[in-house]
């Protein structure tokens, strides 16, 4: 752990006055604040730090103490100058320009699949339909859901239905699609954040419904869970270990927001999403050609059920209080999306040599208009090459991606061979973007 004797050493660099570069590795004064905030805050106060730091500034409103876990541990810990006495210096770090934090490329990890196809694809969702005008009665302005995420009406599960059940449905479409039966699946992977029971997993009751015998887990990734699953079992293709791999992104979100939470309740729908790899040949030009996998954990708190894990047990009180409800700082998570969306898909199309204008088809996680409207804009991609489906299921978390590639293909836009670019983003913080000759 860095002391904050180590921070008043660095606080007397040249006058007592961090070097901007240093600063920006942090991304700015506020943000390195909120990181000395974390790191001496359990066993120090900061008053004195800076009162021995009187030249050290911040802004006012930053010079209280506050709740860090809002602010990114931006710095590379490997800096000499970040952490006295280390040797080693990462070469990421170096000569940054006025105002730039660390490149995405230098977190997370890239890589290359070859040799995997998506065979099959199919989807799920409920049969009720809840328009805005439907919410009008919990207190929800239609108009105002429109303006600020473009959803116009969402899908909410039967009573009676459970996460497996959605994704039951979705699995036996997708097998349909691709052309197998559930005695070939030899790898199951289930996306979801609403699982049946916090344990056993949501993909092991999906293989017992199913009748099959392979291997079953989940991956909690929240919206980015599609990607998670689908790369990991990617690789288990990829190396020979699975030759049918189910593949699905399962959520009820209903059940999971408070419907008194007039700002957030609306934005979710339910539904899953399922896909089947398999082999293919294995060519420089097959397969996945770029990826990339990230996390940001500082900003975990930034989007998080509070209650029912061990750092707080749903009890009776908990359970009263809403705790078990999703928790989201929506501007938090708005400002962080439209940033990583950009830079990951600049990053993946650069690592494969591949512009915007080659590819066919754009598929970001659904989670709002105005964030996908931002990467449309920054990325000047052509906006008839991202296809959306919110305003008809809202966020629908893991099973937002499968749905727009079920809707592209009933459309006639994906064919064999196309460039499709999929990138999902959510809680964690995580987000997963690839790159894919269909």
């Amino acid at each position: 752990m860095v002391t904050p004797e180590a921070w008043l050493r660095l606080c007397s660099v040249e006058k007592n006055t961090l070097p901007r570069q240093h600063l920006n590795l942090w991304g700015g004064p506020g943000r390195f604040w909120g990181c000395l905030t974390q790191l001496c805050s359990n066993s120090y106060t900061l008053d004195p730090l800076l009162r021995n730091c009187p030249k050290f500034k911040f802004p006012p409103d930053r010079m209280q103490s506050e709740n860090c876990s809002f602010f990114p541990l931006k710095a590379r810990m490997t800096d000499t100058n970040l952490v006295p006495g280390n040797t080693t210096r990462d070469a990421s770090t170096t000569d940054l320009k006025e105002g730039h934090t660390s490149p995405i490329a230098t977190r997370g990890r890239m890589g290359k699949i070859a040799g995997v196809q998506i065979a099959g694809i199919g989807t799920y969702v409920p049969e009720k339909i809840v328009t805005n005008e439907d919410l009008a009665a919990l207190g929800c302005d239609s108009e105002w859901i429109i303006r600020r995420t473009g959803i116009k009406e969402r899908r909410h599960a039967a009573p009676d239905q459970v996460t497996s059940d959605l994704a039951y449905e979705a699995a036996l479409k997708t097998l349909k699609s691709a052309g197998r039966t559930a005695d070939e699946v030899d790898l199951i992977i289930v996306a979801t954040m609403t699982p049946d029971h916090p344990s056993p997993s949501t993909a092991c009751y999906l293989q017992g419904r199913l009748g099959s015998v392979a291997p079953a887990m989940d991956v909690s990734a929240a919206c980015a869970g599609f990607m998670y699953a689908m790369l990991t079992a990617g690789q288990f293709v990829a190396t020979g270990n699975s030759k049918c791999a189910l593949v699905v992104g399962s959520d009820l979100m209903s059940r999971s927001v408070d419907p008194k939470d007039v700002k957030t309740f609306p934005l979710f729908g339910d539904g899953a999403g399922a896909a089947i790899l398999t082999p293919t040949e294995k060519t420089e030009s097959s397969g996945i050609l770029s990826y990339q996998l990230c996390s940001e954990g500082w900003g975990a708190d930034l989007l998080r059920i509070p209650a029912g894990g061990t750092r707080r047990q749903l009890t009776p009180e908990a359970f009263g209080n809403g705790e078990h409800f999703l928790a989201m700082d929506g501007r938090g998570v708005f400002k962080w999306a439209v940033r990583v969306i950009d830079e990951s898909i600049e990053q993946v199309l650069a690592d494969a040599n591949v512009t915007a204008d080659e590819l066919k088809l754009v598929v970001m996680h659904q989670a709002n208009e105005r964030i996908i409207d931002s990467a449309v804009a920054g990325l000047k991609l052509a906006p008839e090459k991202v296809l959306m489906n919110l305003d008809r299921y809202g966020n629908t978390s893991a099973a937002s991606i499968p749905l727009v590639l079920d809707d592209a293909i009933a459309q006639g836009r994906l064919e064999r061979g196309d460039l499709v670019l999929l990138c999902g983003f959510g809680a964690g913080l995580s987000w997963g973007t690839a790159l894919m000759r269909w």
